[in-house]
């Protein structure tokens, strides 16, 4: 199924323009790049914060309060 752009028109006075299979593939791409990014981002934040958090934790225990 290869669809191009087409227009939808309605009574109402609005129209829709849909875009081609080809842009819509793109679009979809491009936002599951920018989602797996963004998880990855948060991830390696979490990360980090946990690593601190158990050095932390360490000079506590040995009595560096």
């Amino acid at each position: 199924m290869n669809k191009e752009r087409y227009k939808e028109e309605y009574e109402e006075g609005s129209d829709l323009l849909w875009p081609s299979d080809k842009e819509d593939k793109i679009t979809r791409q491009f936002y599951k790049d920018l989602s797996n990014l963004s998880q990855n981002i948060n991830y390696n934040k979490k990360k980090k914060l946990k690593l601190i958090e158990q050095v932390v934790r360490i000079i506590k225990g040995k009595g560096w309060d």
